[in-house]
C-alpha cells in the first residue's frame, strides 16, 4: 500500500467516526488560503501587470475587503494572530517560530481547535510557522515544510482532494503556498508561461524610486504572484472535484506584504495590508467591494461563527458575518498593528494606529536606529544608496527616517498613500496627532501591551543583543525567557 493510499484509509477513518454522529450536518466546510509575503498585488486590486483571473474570480463570487490589515508584518506573527484572534503581544508569537519564539501558553485557543471541539475534521497543507506546533491539533498535514524551492507544486491540490473527500463530516483546511516568499523565482515547472522581465513594469509604487535591479525585482514578484493563481486554480478544481464548492467557505489571504522596501517587517502600508478574499455559502455578498477597516483578527470570531462553534471569549477583532452579508452597521473606526522583531537582526518595536484618513507609527525606541533598515536594503540589494541619495524630497527624508525613526509618524493616507511625508510635527496635525495616540495607548492598556513597561522593551534587547556574534546574530546563542517576565 503506499504512502498516499494509507493516508487516504486514514482520513476515511476519521471522516466516518467524525460523520457518525450526524450523516446529514449542513454547516459549512473552511478552506483557507494563504499566501507568503504578497500584498495586494492582484488584478482584482487593480495593479495593471499581476494576471490573476482565479482570484479575479473569486473575487466576483464573494467580498473582497479593499481595506484588510495583519496584526504585524511577519510569517510566524500574523499567522499566529488570525489563527488565535489575538495580537503577537497577546498570544507571544512576537518574532519567528525558527527563530526560537513562541505563543506564552500550548492551551492559547485557536480555530484549529475549537473547529476540532466542535465536530470538524482539520488539516493543513504547508507551514504552520508558529510554536508550539502542539497548540494547533490537526488532524492531518502535508508538506509541512516552507518549500521555498517550489518542490513538487502539484502535490498541493492532491493533498487537498484527498483530505477533502475522506469523509462527510464538515473539514476545515489551512493550505500555504509558499509564492511569493523569496526567492523570487521567475518560472516553477513552466509558471507562468510568459514571464515578466524588468522592463515590463516599473517598481512597486510604495518604494518611491526605481532602477534597474528594483524593476527586475518587482518582475519576478509578479511572476511568483501569476503563478500562484494557478496554483490556486488547481486547488479550486480539486474542491469542484471533490463536490464540495457549494457548501464551503472559501477565504483568501497574504500573510503581509512583499519582502521588499517598505513592506515585508515594517509598520508600513506595504507590509501591513493584504489581500483578502471571502466566498461564503448561505446569504453572504457577492461581488461587493467592502471600504470598512478589516484587521486578519476578525478572521478567527467570523469562522468560528459560522460554523457554529462555540467563540473563544474576549477576543479583540468581530465577526465580519455583517459586512459579508452587505449590511450598512456600524463598523470600527480605528484599526491597530504592530512589530515587535522578526529575527533577532531586526528587533525594533513599534504600535499603530490608523482611521480612514490618518495613519499614526509609534516607535518605542526613537532615535535609535532600527536593524531593520540596513538588514533589508544591502542583504536583497545591492546598489539602493546612490538611487535613495538622488531621490526627490520627500522621498529621500522618508528613507533616512526609517534608519533613524522618530517618536511618532503620522501620514495622511488620503494625500499620501505611501506614507512618505511625515506630518507628526506641523502644528496643523496636532488634532489628528493628539487623538490617534490617545487610541493607541487605549488599545494598548486594553489588551495588555507588556511593552508599556519600558523595562520589558530593553530586557528583550539585551537578550537579543547577547546572541551577536562578530557582528552578526546567532541562533543557537539566543536565550529567550520573555513568555516569563513580560507579565510579571
Amino acid at each position: 500500500m503506499t504512502r498516499h493510499s494509507l493516508l487516504f484509509l486514514l482520513l476515511s477513518l476519521i471522516g466516518t467516526i467524525g460523520s457518525a454522529s450526524g450523516q446529514n450536518d449542513s454547516r459549512p466546510n473552511i478552506l483557507l488560503i494563504v499566501s507568503e509575503d504578497n500584498g495586494q498585488e492582484l488584478g482584482c486590486y487593480g495593479d495593471p501587470y499581476v494576471k490573476t483571473p482565479v482570484l479575479d474570480q473569486l473575487a466576483s463570487e464573494g467580498v473582497l475587503f479593499k481595506n484588510a490589515y495583519v496584526a504585524q508584518a511577519g510569517c510566524s506573527q500574523s499567522r499566529a494572530s488570525f489563527l488565535t484572534g489575538l495580537y503577537p503581544h497577546q498570544n507571544g508569537q512576537i518574532g519567528l517560530a525558527t527563530w526560537k519564539f513562541r505563543m506564552y501558553d500550548e492551551n492559547t485557543p485557536n480555530i484549529v481547535r475549537s473547529l476540532k471541539e466542535a465536530g470538524y475534521r482539520t488539516g493543513i497543507i504547508g507551514k504552520l510557522h508558529v510554536n508550539p506546533k502542539s497548540a494547533f491539533p490537526f488532524d492531518f498535514e502535508a508538506n509541512p515544510k516552507s518549500n521555498f524551492d517550489r518542490k513538487n507544486m502539484e502535490s498541493y491540490a492532491r493533498e487537498a482532494k484527498a483530505f477533502m473527500m475522506a469523509g462527510d463530516a464538515p473539514f476545515f483546511l489551512s493550505v500555504n503556498y509558499p509564492d511569493a516568499h523569496r526567492p523570487f523565482t521567475t518560472q516553477v515547472d513552466g509558471l507562468p508561461e510568459s514571464p515578466l522581465t524588468g522592463a515590463d513594469v516599473t517598481a512597486l509604487p510604495y518604494f518611491g524610486i526605481d532602477n534597474e535591479e528594483l524593476s527586475q525585482q518587482t518582475a519576478d514578484y509578479y511572476n511568483c504572484m501569476n503563478r500562484l493563481d494557478t496554483y490556486i486554480g488547481d486547488l479550486l478544481k480539486a474542491l469542484k472535484t471533490a463536490g464540495k464548492t457549494e457548501n464551503t467557505i472559501i477565504a483568501y489571504i497574504g500573510d503581509h506584504g512583499a519582502d521588499m522596501l517598505r513592506g515585508k517587517r515594517t509598520s508600513y502600508e506595504g507590509g501591513t495590508r493584504v489581500p483578502f478574499i471571502v466566498k461564503g455559502a448561505g446569504n453572504w455578498e457577492s461581488n461587493l467591494v467592502s471600504q470598512e477597516l478589516v484587521s486578519l483578527v476578525d478572521l478567527a470570531p467570523t469562522l468560528l461563527e459560522s460554523a457554529g462553534a462555540t467563540p473563544i471569549p474576549n477576543l479583540p477583532g468581530r465577526s465580519l458575518a455583517p459586512l459579508l452579508e452587505g449590511r450598512s452597521i456600524p463598523w470600527r473606526e480605528y484599526l491597530f498593528t504592530e512589530f515587535n522583531i522578526h529575527s533577532a537582526h531586526n528587533y525594533y518595536p513599534q504600535r499603530t494606529v490608523q482611521d480612514k484618513r490618518f495613519k499614526l507609527i509609534r516607535n518605542l525606541m526613537p532615535g535609535e536606529v532600527n536593524p531593520g533598515y540596513d538588514f533589508t536594503n544591502t542583504r536583497f540589494f545591492d546598489n539602493l544608496s546612490e538611487t535613495i541619495e538622488a531621490a526627490e524630497e520627500p522621498i529621500r527624508s522618508a528613507y533616512l527616517n526609517m534608519e533613524r525613526p522618530v517618536e511618532y509618524e503620522l501620514y495622511d493616507l488620503r494625500s499620501d498613500p505611501y506614507e512618505f511625508n511625515n506630518l507628526a510635527h506641523d502644528p496643523s496635525y496636532a488634532e489628528p496627532l493628539a487623538r490617534l495616540a490617545n487610541e493607541l495607548q487605549q488599545w494598548r492598556e486594553a489588551t495588555n501591551d507588556p511593552m508599556l513597561n519600558p523595562k520589558n522593551v530593553t530586557r528583550l534587547k539585551a537578550e537579543i543583543d547577547a546572541c551577536f556574534e562578530n557582528g552578526q546574530p546567532v541562533k543557537d546563542r539566543l536565550t529567550l525567557n520573555y513568555t516569563e517576565y513580560f507579565f510579571e
